[in-house]
Formats: C-alpha cells, structure tokens, sequence
C-alpha cells in the first residue's frame, strides 16, 4: 500500500493464547469463578493485548485534540466558539478537568490543536499543527476537502508515531464547541440510528436548543443526500482520496461531516491499533470516532476497550453498534477524555487482582474441586 492509504494497512491480531492462559489463572485465584465480575474480563482482555499474564496499566497517555465547527454559528452549543481555544490553554496551564485526572494517574498529556479558530500560535506545549481555523458549516457544505480530511487523519497518527514502545494504553480526547452536532450527524449517516434518537443536549442545550440542534443536523443529512448516496460506491461529490484508492465511504462521511478534531481521533486510533497498543475510548465523541474508525479499518475495533456510559443521549447507541459494554456508568457528558482517564485505576486494578492474588494451591485453601 502507498503512504497516502496508511489507514488501510493491517492491524496486528490479540493474542489469544494468552487470554486463555489468563482465564485459567483466574480460575485458579482464591474466589469463586466469576466473582470479580468485570475485572476478570478486562484483565484478560489485557493480557491479550500485551501478550502477557501479567499485564500492566502503568505507562498511559493521553492525547487531547481540539478544533472548531462552522457549524456552531447555527446556534447548537450553549458555549461560544471563543471557548475551544480558551481550554487548549486551560488544558495546558493544569486547570482542567482532564489536565487533573491525568496528573491523578501520573499520565502523560499531550494537546493538540487540530484546527481552533483561534488565529493565533498557541505556542509549546501545544502541538499547533490546524488544518485550518475551523471546518465549514455541515448544514451548507462539506466540512473539509479530502486534503484537509487527509491531513486530520494524519495527524491523530502522528501523535501516536511519537510513542514509546513501553505504553501500556493510550486515551483520546477532544474539544470543540458544536463537536456533538458533528458526531451526532456522523452517527447518523453511518446508519446507527435516527437523528432524533441520537441528539442529545451536548455543552447543556435547554429543549428547544436540542429541538434547533435537531433541525440542523437533518439539514446536514439532507444536503449529503441530495449530493451522494452514502451507501453507494460511486457518490456524486467524493472526498477526494488518494489518486487510485478505492472509495471509501467511511471517510467520505468523516470529510463530509466530521471536525478536524474527530478526523484526527480516527487517525489516533488507527495508528495505535496498528501498533497494538490498547485504546481505552471516551464518551459520545470519541465513540463515534472509535466507530468511524473500526469501519475504515476492521482490525482497529480488538483493540479498544470502553470506559465509561456517557449521560449524553446517543452516546449508548454508538456504544451497543460496537458491541461494547462500558465499565462505568457517572452520569459523564465532560469529553476531554476525562470518563476514560477516571476508569484507568478501574484497569490497574483489574491488572493487580490477577497479578497479585494467590492461588489456592498457594495460599493452601481447598479450591472445592474434589467436593
């Protein structure tokens, strides 16, 4: 494959010896079979990951993408646009939510400013690489041209290049006044359910913003389906994609719809599945980008675990279309990555349980086998 379909390239499978191994041991773990619940199954998940009986959760990073909609001047979000780059320098300065989780866990954080309005350098430590200030508004064209949607999916790999061998999980994140509109019109088009059963309140939209946030996404979904058909392989108006690469409606739907924010947590996941790192994915956005991602590249999805049942409306949707279970469920609709972050002790612990309990056989307490 050439340089410019890298999203396409193989991801490398789990190991299931290894996950079978771990299920034995916590067979042989002082409890009753099954007892720990979750945590079982998660810390086979991980020793499947990492090839390992022995898995751990100790070196994790963050990556915090951030980007404007031109979508938000139709009046979807409670906030204005103004704030997308004033929490780029929250993030930085530690005064976030996430800035604080992540110190919490001893996590690196890394922020990213994907495509903020804000026309001035953010400056280190900011990674200010935007695709440009702000996408177009969906309910009138497309988001981005194919360049920029390469660019975007390009740069979330980018992050994940710079990655040491030694980490043990990686979070996404993002920030974007109007970035639920966006990820609600994706999920929409990508077929997961209706527009209505998705929008949900987002940065805390009263009824009747949700009700206006509703009209504009249909809008958005109407003016894509009179200029392609987006289960046809032939649409009308392509994203421009790499000269001889197949059509690929995912990422024409990402082009059409997404935010340089979302395209390049897409790019984020890809890279680190196909370096067989583990993802631990967010909330709404960040599902519907997870998503986006298993559907340009299948191979992505056995690398992801989910962390937490987002309070935002579509969020268990997006969810039940991955097959997925989330380990927690607080009532989150933050973003930032902070629902993930929170559960990160949830999965050092699930690490330590099988790490560190004794079997019967060593702690001399009769395993019932012979009852």
């Amino acid at each position: 494959m050439s340089r410019n379909d890298w999203f396409l390239n193989r991801c490398p499978s789990i190991d299931e010896a290894a996950a079978q191994q771990a299920q034995q041991r916590q067979q042989q773990l002082t409890k009753p079979p099954g007892s720990l619940g979750r945590l079982e199954q998660v810390a086979v998940a991980l020793s499947s990951m990492q090839s390992s009986l022995a898995p751990t959760v100790d070196n994790v990073e963050i990556a915090i993408f951030a980007g404007d909609h031109g979508v938000a001047n139709e009046g979807v979000s409670a906030f204005p646009q103004a704030v997308t780059a004033e929490m780029v320098k929250n993030f930085v300065r530690g005064g976030a939510a996430i800035s604080v989780i992540a110190k919490q866990i001893d996590a690196g954080l890394t922020v990213v400013n994907a495509g903020a309005i804000n026309p001035e350098d953010f400056g280190a430590p900011v990674i200010d690489q935007p695709i440009a200030q702000g996408t177009q508004n969906i309910a009138l064209r497309s988001a981005m041209t194919r360049s920029q949607c390469m660019a975007a999916l390009a740069l979330g790999k980018s992050i994940i290049d710079e990655y040491t061998d030694n980490i043990d999980l990686v979070i996404g994140g993002e920030m974007g006044i109007g970035n639920t509109t966006s990820a609600t019109a994706l999920a929409a088009a990508f077929g997961i359910s209706a527009a209505a059963n998705l929008v949900g309140p987002g940065s805390g939209l009263d009824s009747q913003g949700v009700a206006n946030k509703l009209k504009i996404i249909e809008k958005a979904l109407a003016r894509l389906q009179e200029t392609q058909q987006p289960r046809s392989p032939q649409p009308r108006q392509p994203i421009d994609l790499p000269i001889n690469l197949p059509i690929n409606l995912p990422i024409n739907l990402l082009g059409e719809l997404g935010g340089f924010e979302i395209v390049a947590l897409v790019g984020f996941y890809i890279g680190a599945a196909q370096r067989g790192m583990t993802i631990l994915v967010d909330g709404f956005i960040s599902t519907v980008a997870a998503f986006a991602a298993c559907q340009v590249n299948s191979g992505v999805r056995q690398w992801m675990l989910f962390s937490h049942d987002s309070a935002e409306p579509g969020h268990r949707l997006v969810l039940q279309a991955l097959s997925a279970q989330p380990l927690l469920s607080l009532g989150m609709r933050l973003g930032e990555g902070s629902g993930a972050a929170v559960a990160v002790n949830l999965l050092r612990c699930a690490c330590a349980l099988q790490n560190d309990m004794a079997t019967f056989a060593e702690a001399g307490v009769s395993d019932g086998a012979d009852e």
